[in-house]
């Protein structure tokens, strides 16, 4: 009996043991399991001012474009940050899930497949054509630096893509080039008044002589036709002198007749 109330004593007693091993192993996984998720809140609450400062920053972008920057040099990617500054392009370097979260539901979410590997942003308000022909032309510089995709006013672009953006002029060449084919006939036209101003009114001024075009070279008069040498009057073909057909020669007057002698009467 007494051997049956040990053996009953032990069994309890692993049971129990066994119990709070089991319990504190729960314990353990709920309390990992809190952390973790904890944890988890912590590094989402890390994210979202980043993924809200993307977010801000392409709300009313014209355009964005995606670069590797992998190789870059300290001197080259300074120069790189330095010159986009100074176009007025925003420059970010950014984790693809930072950005994957900011581009969901918006135009850029088509860059979205080109997020891999590590990757920045070039972000631009006013000029829409700006990031691509600036980072085109500074790839030359530094062939490292690699364009990868864009959005263009809302139209996602290949690498391709973007390289032929970077060949629109900018806003700035073409209002140049649209005042300077307009300047110069504001140009003449304020000459004008200056000079009528100088005369004393319109009523002085001698009536604009249309500005003689230069004598158009008279053109070398025709070498007149050496007159036509008149025919030499065709030799009025001599009649053919018809050899006078001499006058059929007078028919010689019939000798008149002798009269027959008178017949002598026998």
């Amino acid at each position: 009996m007494i051997g049956i109330k040990v053996a009953r004593r032990g069994k309890l007693q692993f049971y129990f043991v066994n119990c709070l091993f089991t319990v504190f192993v729960c314990a353990k996984a709920v309390f990992i399991f809190i952390k973790n998720k904890e944890e988890k809140m912590a590094k989402v609450e890390e994210k979202q001012p980043i993924v809200a400062e993307i977010s801000a920053s392409i709300k009313d972008a014209q355009s964005v474009v995606l670069v590797d920057y992998r190789g870059l040099t300290v001197e080259q990617d300074t120069n790189l940050r330095r010159q986009l500054r100074a176009a007025g392009i925003t420059y970010k370097v950014c984790k693809n899930t930072m950005m994957n979260f900011a581009f969901k539901g918006t135009a850029f979410e088509g860059l979205a497949p080109f997020l891999e590997g590590p990757n920045a942003i070039a972000i631009s308000n006013d000029d829409a054509t700006a990031p691509a022909r600036l980072l085109a032309k500074l790839s030359k510089e530094a062939p490292k630096l690699e364009l990868k995709a864009g959005v263009v006013e809302g139209v996602v672009y290949d690498a391709a893509g973007v390289l032929e953006i970077a060949k629109i002029p900018s806003r700035d060449e073409l209002i140049s080039k649209l005042l300077g084919s307009l300047q110069s006939p504001i140009t003449n036209f304020a000459r004008v008044l200056n000079q009528i101003a100088e005369k004393g009114g319109a009523a002085n001024c001698e009536p604009a002589t249309v500005a003689e075009e230069a004598p158009v070279a008279e053109e070398a008069p025709v070498a007149e036709e050496a007159p036509v040498t008149e025919e030499a009057p065709v030799a009025e073909e001599a009649p053919a002198a018809e050899a006078p057909v001499a006058e059929e020669v007078s028919v010689t007057e019939e000798a008149p007749v002798t009269e027959e002698a008178p017949v002598t009467e026998e």
